[in-house]
């Protein structure tokens, strides 16, 4: 009998072991095919990464003299009363601007209103109790989308406020720009769409981009924290998933635990946390 217990758990090791691996071979598949507009990718490779980040904002705004100081990814801008935004990437140059750049690759999520929505809660986060309205910094929304949603053919399309009757800018400070994924063309934003298109850091153009890119795709570590941030991302999904069942409200949480993947306890903490 001692020997059969034995056996059944030395087979139910190797199945476990066998999923594991399945798993990390799909997720070293996934990683092989991700470009940098990808979202979830982007926000990774420029995480911390004041140089390529950099690179891009010189481009996309024609500036070469441009330095950023600072950089954040996926930073969550709270609104107590409504909705709440993630920024993919939230920079800041040495002139104290604000840069919010956003990857698209459906269309429906590069929508004008959403452009408006991301530049006012960054507006209204600003500013700190006391301080006069002319202190507030110049901002820019920026979306980089995978095909011309603007869909006049050009690279960028900047977007400012103006005085109709004259033409002259408003200059209030904030600025929209949206660029074009789908152009190409051998200019440095031409180039610039190729590499963000690219799954072989080898048919990059920009060296920069191109080492971070391999880093994450070649290296053992870049690897390991690309593994470990995909499988976060599948759990988050999950987490959702389970959220949306819970406000159903007719799904028992035994129901729900075994559709996403998730413990019972887990369902039940969930619960908790949406009536808080």
């Amino acid at each position: 009998m001692k020997m059969q217990n034995q056996k059944e758990n030395h087979l139910g090791s190797l199945a476990v072991a066998k999923q594991i691996e399945q798993k990390h071979q799909e997720n070293l598949q996934r990683l092989k095919n991700f470009r940098l507009l990808d979202d979830d990718f982007l926000t990774k490779c420029f995480e911390g990464d004041t140089a390529g980040i950099e690179l891009v904002l010189q481009i996309v705004l024609e500036r070469p003299d441009l330095k950023v100081l600072d950089v954040r990814t996926q930073v969550f801008v709270e609104n107590l009363l409504n909705r709440s935004v993630r920024l993919d990437i939230l920079a800041t140059d040495s002139t104290g601007a604000k840069l919010n750049v956003e990857v698209q690759r459906s269309d429906k999520g590069a929508g004008r209103k959403r452009a408006r929505y991301n530049a006012s809660m960054m507006d209204a986060n600003l500013l700190k109790k006391g301080e006069g309205f002319e202190q507030l910094p110049e901002t820019w929304v920026i979306f980089i989308t995978e095909n011309d949603v603007i869909g006049k053919g050009l690279p960028l399309y900047p977007v400012e406020r103006c005085f109709l009757g004259t033409g002259e800018k408003f200059e209030d400070g904030s600025h929209i720009l949206f660029v074009n994924g789908a152009y190409r063309g051998d200019t440095p934003i031409g180039r610039l769409m190729h590499d963000f298109s690219c799954t072989d850091p080898a048919d990059m153009y920009y060296r920069t981009l191109a080492e971070r890119v391999k880093f994450f795709k070649e290296s053992k570590e870049g690897i390991e924290i690309m593994c470990r941030a995909m499988e976060d991302m599948i759990k988050q999904s999950m987490i959702d998933v389970a959220k949306k069942m819970l406000e159903d409200g007719t799904i028992t949480l035994e129901k729900i635990a075994e559709f996403v993947g998730l413990s019972v306890d887990e369902v039940r903490e969930i619960k908790i946390e949406q009536k808080l």
